[in-house]
């Protein structure tokens, strides 16, 4: 099968690979559109530590189930499906509480570490655990449902902060992530989401898409115009961006008693100012990934709650992926998700 494989540190080779072996708890996926993720960006580099090459990486994915293993009964030849980025035990005492995200034999889809190499799917084929798939809405299409890691993970953090029906909300960081976080407030209701970015056309599909108010962090006083509009700060903050700015922004954007949900992690370490949020005793959650929203996040991409369409950049066979790494990398452009889509 033919396979996008990182190499060496930022370079790439499309390789002929064995098809994949599937275990008896294992299905065998024929992959039909894969997104490349911003953890990809600024993991082929070989800074994270977690895509140490050979590496075929890709977790952003769907496409119909061509193998099912011996003790594979929920699932059929010709399924189409998407699958959990993580792969979780289902042994673990996390597991057992139903915090999957959190498992301790965790392994992702496409990463490679010191812990374990997991191939994923920027190839022509991709094998998994038959209990992370989940099957598509009928007329949902392949690139749509290649969404639904990315929304579970907005819906995650959503989720996580616990959101209230006419609540109002401040998202920093208008990138992908902090767009799909948007829609999800906008679907619960939230009755005020003001979004953060430098990038003033992203500002602009993140009104289109359901922010209230949008500001250009470039500003002067952005946070004080943002406190001003939530009547003394807004009940939650979103930073989706990981620095130390931001989440200084995100903390000085809040009331007392507000929430900070963490989702960004570009820094392994930022500075917080801890003098303001234990003295306005703030909630502060992190958020981790996808625990178990793919339903969800199937259902809000299929009945538009959550739309996913004006966020494609580009849909490419796997011969231009290299070279649209390479574009990612360089971030000249407000570029958000670029599908890989394996040609039959």
């Amino acid at each position: 099968m033919k396979a996008l494989e990182l190499v060496g540190a930022s370079s790439f080779d499309v390789v002929d690979k064995s098809m994949p072996e599937i275990g008896n708890s294992d299905v065998l996926i024929k992959v039909k559109a894969c997104g490349i993720c911003g953890s990809d960006i600024h993991g082929m580099d070989g800074s994270s530590g977690r895509r140490i090459p050979p590496i075929v990486m890709g977790h952003e994915a769907s496409g119909i189930i061509e193998q099912v293993g011996s003790n594979v009964h929920e699932l059929k030849i010709g399924d189409r499906v998407t699958f959990d980025s993580t792969v979780f035990c289902n042994q673990c005492k996390f597991c057992k509480q139903g915090r999957f995200n959190l498992c301790d034999d965790r392994q992702v889809m496409g990463v490679s570490c010191t812990e374990f190499h997991r191939d994923g799917a920027f190839a022509d084929y991709v094998a998994c655990p038959d209990h992370i798939c989940h099957r598509l809405p009928e007329d949902l299409s392949f690139e749509s449902a290649a969404f639904a890691e990315p929304v579970g993970v907005a819906l995650h953090a959503v989720n996580r902060s616990m959101v209230g029906k006419g609540e109002t909300a401040i998202v920093i960081g208008a990138g992908l992530i902090g767009l799909l976080v948007i829609q999800a407030l906008k679907w619960r209701g939230c009755s005020q989401i003001i979004a953060f970015d430098l990038d003033d056309s992203r500002l602009e599909l993140a009104k289109q898409l359901g922010a209230t108010t949008v500001i250009n962090s470039k500003q002067p006083d952005a946070v004080n115009s943002s406190v001003a509009l939530t009547d003394g700060g807004a009940d939650h903050a979103f930073e989706v961006v990981g620095a130390s700015i931001t989440v200084n922004m995100a903390v000085d954007s809040v009331r007392k008693g507000a929430s900070v949900t963490l989702v960004g992690n570009l820094s392994p370490e930022v500075t917080l100012p801890l003098q303001k949020v234990v003295t306005r005793e703030l909630t502060l959650f992190g958020s981790c990934a996808i625990c178990g929203e793919y339903p969800e996040a199937l259902t809000a991409i299929a009945e538009g709650h959550i739309q996913v369409e004006p966020l494609i950049t580009a849909k490419i066979d796997i011969d231009r992926a290299a070279e649209w790494f390479a574009k990612l990398k360089q971030a000249d452009q407000p570029y958000l998700k670029v599908l890989v889509c394996p040609t039959e």
